[in-house]
């Protein structure tokens, strides 16, 4: 389905014309009768989600035969009632009062019995589609829900993505209600192609066209609402509709006109103030994803965080295992750590950046990654990072350093050289 838009990249667009929009193109689409669940994001992404739901529940409710709002949480930690309430907009416990008949709920992920098997990737499909960087087949799963309703409809935003180039579109599926394997093995062929050179990628990534082979798997019809927010706030510079595909494609080079800053030259140093979106240093971690391109050899990312005290809400252990490294120390020992969660293996390589190793001279990484947060020094350097107590830093003094880019609300907006 053709996708169509309003807005652009050097502009933002009144709250009363999106609403019209939306209302609009769903109202002239095919949903009478249908059985439909609505996609979002959680809180980790700048979204004005009760404007979109607002105008998707007047276009919507009464209409359909059911009404679904599912939260893509991927392998994010579960939201608690009154946090899903204020995520749309409504008072604790008023979700029903301020969208009648539509039920929120989230991605249950930790929940096997909330997953169902939808067709297999193949081993061939996966190495066509990868660039023969993995040869492997997996089964795809997925949320219930994506096959108990005829309609899948993405309501999101679009960012610069560390792992698939550009987030949204069908990456609402996979990983937002995937089941693990899809999510491990797309994850870590992002790493194979490393954080730097995929991140802010136009276009079909190898990442992209395994999710959207896993999509075309599922045997709902999918639609989607991709939006461009101006970074930390809820103004959209754009808005679009049309099939996951094609929506996603229309944000994606608004996106890549909004929310890329170029730079001249390389920079010895970057203190990414991390936004409060991030709690825990597996989201904070975008603060270095976002800034890695521009950072000189032998320079250093310092993640600001003061309110950051918990390396993963739901990896944790996971982590602590395995630390931080670049991608290199585990293709080279891959026997030993080809049994840990592939996307946890991802995370650690896209966060600790480029390096090189061998038994010999071990590891060495191009960029120093110094965490400034609430997780304590011995935690810190026990993951194989350099520690920084944040009292001792001040931001604005450290702007006056023509050697330091300070990053404000750091995590969305992706920084590369021209």
């Amino acid at each position: 389905m053709t996708a169509e838009a309003i807005g652009g990249p050097a502009q933002t667009l009144a709250p009363e014309r999106v609403d019209a929009f939306v209302r609009e193109v769903l109202g002239a689409d095919d949903y009478t009768g249908r059985s439909v669940c609505v996609l979002v994001p959680d809180a980790t992404r700048s979204c004005p989600l009760p404007l979109l739901l607002d105008a998707v529940h007047g276009a919507l409710a009464g209409r359909v035969a059911r009404l679904t709002v599912l939260v893509a949480l991927g392998t994010h930690a579960g939201l608690a009632e009154p946090d899903l309430a204020e995520l749309v907009g409504a008072k604790p416990g008023g979700i029903g009062d301020r969208y009648p008949g539509m039920t929120v709920r989230n991605h249950e992920w930790w929940d096997p019995a909330q997953l169902t098997t939808v067709g297999r990737l193949s081993a061939d499909t996966v190495a066509r589609l990868s660039g023969d960087r993995l040869r492997t087949g997996v089964e795809v799963t997925v949320n219930r829900a994506a096959v108990e309703h005829d309609t899948l409809l993405v309501v999101g935003p679009v960012f610069p993505h560390e792992v698939v180039g550009f987030s949204g579109g069908n990456k609402y599926l996979f990983p937002g209600i995937a089941g693990p394997q899809v999510i491990d093995l797309s994850h870590w062929l992002g790493a194979l192609i490393g954080s730097a050179e995929i991140i802010g990628t136009r276009g079909t990534t190898p990442v992209r066209a395994v999710i959207d082979a896993a999509a075309a798997l599922v045997p709902a019809r999918r639609r989607a609402l991709c939006v461009v927010v101006e970074s930390g706030t809820d103004a959209l510079h754009s808005v679009a509709y049309g099939g996951t595909e094609d929506a996603w494609a229309s944000a994606a080079e608004v996106a890549a006109r909004s929310h890329v800053r170029y730079l001249d030259a390389p920079v010895p140093r970057v203190l990414s103030v991390i936004s409060t979106r991030y709690d825990e240093l597996w989201t904070a971690a975008k603060g270095m994803y976002k800034v890695e391109p521009v950072v000189a050899d032998g320079g250093e990312v310092v993640l600001y965080a003061p309110h950051v005290r918990t390396v993963s809400h739901t990896h944790d252990a996971e982590i602590r295992a395995i630390g931080y490294h670049c991608r290199e120390f585990f293709t080279a020992q891959w026997d030993r750590y080809r049994d840990h969660p592939w996307g946890v293996l991802a995370h650690s390589t896209h966060l600790r950046g480029a390096g090189s190793y061998d038994p010999v001279r071990g590891e060495r990484c191009r960029v120093t990654v110094t965490l400034a947060t609430g997780i304590d020094e011995a935690t810190t350097r026990s993951l194989g990072l350099n520690h920084r107590d944040p009292a001792g830093i001040d931001p604005a003094a450290w702007s006056a350093d023509p050697g330091t880019l300070v990053v404000p609300d750091a995590g969305e907006i992706l920084y590369r050289l021209r």
